[in-house]
């Protein structure tokens, strides 16, 4: 059963997914093209891994806001006017949200799985529409089909403008996509126990650092009210001691 989180963990965690996102996003290496294999505007990140990992650790909405605040913290950099971000988006929530929603509702590993393959398939179908709906005629209209075609039969020489949107969605588009989530996917799913173990950790941790101070003060108030019944009790044997005292000394008297 998933335990709920504090705002503060929530947001810390959140925090530090986000950060992951971005650097995985921005960072140049982390994210490139695959030269020869697929058209060089194609350009392989996973950094809709740290927000999977926050689906299935948080909630579905903290895993899309961390996509959310990456492609937020992209647009500055942007170099296709926000059209590569728009598609990255759409279909990082489209892994993202799916994902998380499907395990939210069975958290095991059959789970798990069944949630990370449905996900990916959203994924690879928002790519389409993204590519073929936004993508392409961005390109096509900042650079011509002249350009487009002498990128694309590089890779592709038998594909004519004819035939080119069923070799690049088919050729493309689709295995392209299901690289970068099937990558995620895996990662996702040998990390995302471990990872909550410790967060579980951490925060357990810094939680009980302030226990040792309130233990110790109703400690020292256990003691003190030992203290006080132990001299109540003294003090009761004594008057009986004396009552008896008393008894005696009148009863020799008499």
């Amino acid at each position: 059963m998933k335990t709920k989180l504090s705002p503060t963990r929530t947001i810390a965690q959140i925090a530090v997914f986000s950060a992951f996102s971005i650097l995985l996003y921005l960072v140049p290496g982390l994210k490139f093209p695959l030269p020869g294999l697929f058209p060089q505007w194609l350009e392989i990140h996973f950094s809709d891994m740290p927000a999977l990992l926050a689906g299935f650790m948080m909630g579905p909405i903290q895993g899309a806001t961390v996509i959310v605040v990456r492609t937020l913290i992209k647009l500055p950099f942007t170099s296709t006017s926000m059209v590569g971000e728009l598609a990255d988006l759409l279909c990082g929530l489209a892994f993202v949200l799916v994902s998380a929603l499907i395990y939210k509702t069975n958290r095991t590993k059959g789970g798990a799985i069944l949630a990370l393959i449905v996900g990916m398939i959203s994924a690879v179908i928002m790519s389409i529409f993204a590519n073929y709906f936004i993508l392409l005629p961005f390109f096509i209209k900042a650079f011509g089909w002249s350009a487009i075609m002498g990128m694309f039969n590089v890779i592709f020489p038998q594909a004519t403008q004819d035939t080119f949107y069923t070799f690049y969605i088919f050729c493309s588009v689709i295995p392209f996509n299901l690289l970068r989530c099937l990558v995620c996917a895996i990662v996702t799913f040998l990390l995302y126990k471990r990872l909550q173990r410790f967060f579980n950790f951490i925060f357990t941790t810094k939680k009980n650092k302030n226990k040792p101070n309130t233990v110790n003060v109703v400690d020292e108030t256990a003691q003190a009210d030992e203290t006080n019944e132990s001299e109540t009790k003294d003090g009761e044997t004594k008057e009986e001691e004396n009552a008896v005292k008393d008894e005696t000394i009148n009863s020799e008297e008499k």
